[in-house]
This record gives structure tokens, C-alpha cells and sequence, in this order.
């Protein structure tokens, strides 16, 4: 066993003897009289105190401001459905004012064109269950209420008859007409009650500064195309139908 001179440091023995140890006690030793000796200095303390209390202001800060995203979510999410459905609602009672308009015209016989010149009809898609009525100008803010007729004369022409509506990727307004196929119907109803069917003959899309859809159609016959927006491309979507 290896063995080492040391002298006796312990304060019980003052003659400072020496003393032979084994190297391991002398290793023990060595390491007890450091962690006994060793005081960790008031400045590290200081640091190391001040270190751990701005972690904490740094987290508390942290949690608040994610608390406030979450709350601003919420709430910007709670207004945006809101909105959609106080538009759907509008909608909806403008087709009812419409329907009794007509009624008392018919009874009175009063042109239909003096109630409501801003009407061009009523749309409605049984397939996606959509019913609207259709503003006879476009505007962004017809848009945000109903679907609006922006291109054609009238029902009975040989025309394009092309109507816009926002795509807001729920069953509102337009958001629906991309899952319409060839064959199926689409009715559009004029100010006198009139109902004209249309059957869907194509669905594509096209870039969002592509106006072919708007003019090019078949002059021999009664046109109509639906205009929405696909969200995910910035594309806009295309029906087009005929009489």
C-alpha cells in the first residue's frame, strides 16, 4: 500500500507530528478539509440570486403574454363567426322583405322594379343547400351580405348571366359551389317569381386576373357562371351552367 508523510493538521494537535497514511486516506483527507474550509464567495451568491429572479420575471412575463394571445384568439374567433352569421341573418330577412314585396305587388299590381331596383333575384343550389338573394350591383359591401350579379342583362337573353360571392371555407355564400359537377341544377328566380334552371356543364379554376370565364360563353344560348375565390391558391373557382 502506498504511504505518504503528512503532517498533522488538525487543530486538536497542535505539535504539528507527522503522520504516515495510506494515499486514499490521504485523498479523503485532502477533500474534507477543502469542503470544510471553503466558504462560496458573497458576490457568486449575489449573481446567482439575482440570475434565478430574473428567470422568474422573464416566465411570469412570458405567461401573460401568451394568456393575451390565447384571449385575443378567442375573441377575434368569437366576432369573425358573429360577423358570418349576422350577415347570414341579414340575408335571410332581405329574401323575407323580398317575398312579401312581391306578394303585395302582384296583389296591387305594381311593377316589381319600383320595390327594390338593388335585387336581381334569388339563387338557390339544392345540392349544397344554398339560398341567397343575388344584388343586382357588386360592391364589397353587397358582397359581405349576398352574393351580386356584376355581368349580363337579364334572365331571358342569350347572355352571360355572372354572379360573385365570397368563399369564407364554411357552408356560407359561396364557399360550398367548388363540390358542384356536371348535370347538376342551379335555380335562379326573378323579381316576378319566375324560376330558371340552369345545369352545371363545367367547374375549374383559373388565375385571379384570368377574365375569360366573364367573356367567353355560347352566344346561342342563356349563360350562367358562378365566381368565388379558392383561399388556398388565391385561384378563383368557376362554375359555369346553361339553360
Amino acid at each position: 500500500m502506498n504511504q505518504i508523510l503528512i503532517t498533522n493538521l488538525d487543530k486538536k494537535n497542535a505539535d504539528n507530528e507527522n503522520v504516515i497514511v495510506s494515499s486514499n486516506e490521504f485523498n479523503n483527507y485532502n477533500k474534507k478539509e477543502i469542503l470544510d474550509n471553503y466558504t462560496i464567495p458573497t458576490y457568486y451568491n449575489n449573481y446567482t440570486d439575482n440570475k434565478i429572479e430574473k428567470n422568474k420575471k422573464f416566465f411570469k412575463l412570458q405567461f401573460i403574454f401568451s394568456i393575451l394571445i390565447i384571449f385575443t384568439t378567442i375573441s377575434f374567433s368569437i366576432y369573425y363567426i358573429y360577423s358570418l352569421k349576422n350577415r347570414e341573418k341579414i340575408s335571410e330577412n332581405i329574401i323575407g322583405n323580398y317575398n312579401i314585396y312581391r306578394l303585395y305587388a302582384n296583389n296591387e299590381g305594381t311593377s316589381e322594379k319600383t320595390i327594390d331596383n338593388n335585387l336581381f333575384g334569388i339563387i338557390e343550389i339544392p345540392k349544397i343547400n344554398l339560398y341567397y338573394p343575388i344584388f343586382s350591383t357588386l360592391s364589397e359591401e353587397n358582397l359581405k351580405v349576398s352574393p351580386c350579379k356584376f355581368y349580363g342583362s337579364n334572365l331571358e337573353e342569350n347572355t352571360n348571366i355572372c354572379i360573385a360571392g365570397h368563399n369564407y371555407n364554411n357552408d356560407l355564400f359561396f364557399s360550398q359551389i367548388n363540390q358542384l359537377q356536371p348535370q347538376d341544377e342551379i335555380y335562379i328566380y326573378d323579381y316576378t317569381g319566375v324560376k330558371y334552371t340552369y345545369q352545371v356543364t363545367e367547374n375549374y379554376e383559373v388565375k385571379k386576373d384570368d377574365l375569360s370565364p366573364i367573356y367567353i360563353y355560347n352566344e346561342n344560348q342563356k349563360n350562367l357562371t358562378l365566381i368565388t375565390c379558392n383561399n388556398l391558391n388565391n385561384n378563383r373557382i368557376i362554375i359555369k351552367a346553361i339553360q
